[in-house]
């Protein structure tokens, strides 16, 4: 196996300590009788017990090393996957280097580990070509992944050479990209020294649809516009969703995301602590072959916070023009993001010779700068009977465990002591009715 790893060129660069690494280092070992038995059986045994933490992290099935090669392979970004992703696989010299590469994870594919078991007495291989994993939770692993990953490993089981493997990994990376972005929906940034960032998958997104969203068709058709005219490639804005809480303002972005996400929309949750970050975040994704939401959720600050003036830069008005595959998404209780006092509304100069009215204008002009802004407000009691309703009767409470007369007089009681009218309080109503059926 050392010697299949050692000619791989544009694959090559994987951390010493991963699992294939660490695998071709034991039976070079072997090979040289330079380790015990006993010391090559850990090492064994460790590197299996990785695998099957990326099989359970994943929920990966059936052959665990060959879903943990396509593994690799998919998530490797360099600069052929990249390309590929973009352009797909376009005639080049570097075919004929990836092709080498494809050739050796064929060999690795189809890598007997039987002389390795015997010499050292274990069967752990043999186990993991045929593994039945335990059924768990989607909540519990990355569904989306997974699917993808053991759906390409089927595929690449059944390539005869390295022209079919070729041909399957590059349409792979054409289809659905390569690494992180290419996988999941939805991601965190984490903040690093020297004003790096790194991101971090969002496994269990809510996996909500427009649909589930009763009421509000308006706005949600402002949004699926300009949603759909981006990741067409148009001209469209940034937006504002603005209002009551609970009315849905978060589960419409959470829904346009899942909605949009097989045309190559993600979305990047950021807080506003990190606004500081954005221009990193932004030169990471802007040559991605991806429309990126940078999603800000319940967005407002207070008139000493100075975090929306990197956020107004980054919407229009910075050095660097905002690229065309990002846009950014906001929620807000507040119309006007940012308090005002009514000692704003007066003219008076203040101590660094800025009028009070230019302060105000300063600050309103961070909502002039969404180019779409979609009033989310408290739905009338007649509504709100009709969320409720809607609710149940999808929830699975039938008509004759609660009638609608029963659903509207308990709802009304419901929302007089927790928090009033809301879709929010709606839900909160029946998840309360599923629990007591």
């Amino acid at each position: 196996m050392y010697k299949i790893v050692s000619r791989l060129l544009i694959y090559g660069d994987m951390p010493e300590n991963c699992i294939l690494m660490q695998l071709a280092d034991i039976i070079r070992k072997m090979d040289e009788k330079s380790q015990t038995k006993e010391e090559l059986v850990t090492r064994v045994f460790t590197q299996m017990k990785h695998l099957l933490q990326v099989a359970t992290d994943y929920g990966f099935d059936k052959n665990l090393w060959h879903n943990y090669l396509t593994f690799i392979l998919i998530t490797s970004e360099n600069p052929f996957s990249i390309t590929c992703e973009k352009v797909g696989a376009n005639e080049g010299s570097v075919n004929y280097f990836a092709k080498g590469d494809f050739k050796a994870f064929k060999e690795l594919f189809d890598y007997d580990f039987s002389r390795l078991e015997d010499y050292l007495g274990v069967d752990c291989f043999s186990r993991i070509s045929s593994y039945r994993a335990i059924g768990k939770k989607e909540l519990m692993y990355n569904k989306n992944v997974s699917e993808k990953v053991q759906a390409l490993s089927e595929k690449l089981e059944l390539a005869t050479d390295e022209n079919e493997f070729f041909d399957a990994v590059t349409g792979f990376y054409k289809d659905f990209g390569v690494g992180m972005f290419g996988l999941n929906k939805a991601f965190r940034i984490i903040s690093g020294e020297k004003g790096e960032v790194r991101f971090h998958a969002i496994n269990n997104m809510d996996t909500v649809m427009l649909d589930d969203l009763i009421g509000y068709e308006i706005q949600k058709k402002k949004l699926v516009d300009n949603t759909r005219a981006f990741v067409e490639g148009k001209k469209a804005n940034n937006v504002l969703l603005f209002g009551d809480s609970g009315t849905g303002k978060s589960t419409s972005v959470k829904a346009i995301v899942n909605a949009f996400y097989p045309q190559g929309l993600r979305m990047i949750e950021i807080y506003k602590h990190q606004f500081e970050d954005l221009s990193a975040v932004i030169a990471q994704i802007k040559n991605r072959n991806y429309k990126f939401i940078i999603y800000m959720d319940d967005l407002s600050f207070e008139e000493f916070e100075i975090e929306y003036k990197f956020l107004k830069a980054v919407i229009e008005g910075g050095v660097e023009t905002r690229p065309d595959n990002i846009l950014i998404y906001a929620t807000s209780n507040r119309r006007h993001l940012i308090k005002e006092n009514w000692s704003d509304r007066d003219d008076i100069t203040v101590e660094n010779g800025m009028h009070k009215s230019d302060t105000m204008e300063e600050k309103l002009s961070l909502v002039n700068r969404f180019g779409v802004t979609i009033s989310f407000s408290k739905p009338s009691q007649k509504e709100y009977f009709h969320i409720v309703i809607e609710l149940a009767r999808r929830s699975g409470i039938t008509e004759e465990q609660m009638s609608d007369a029963q659903l509207t007089a308990e709802a009304n009681r419901w929302e007089l002591s927790h928090g009033g009218i809301s879709g929010r309080t709606a839900q909160q109503f029946v998840n309360y009715l599923l629990g007591k059926i």
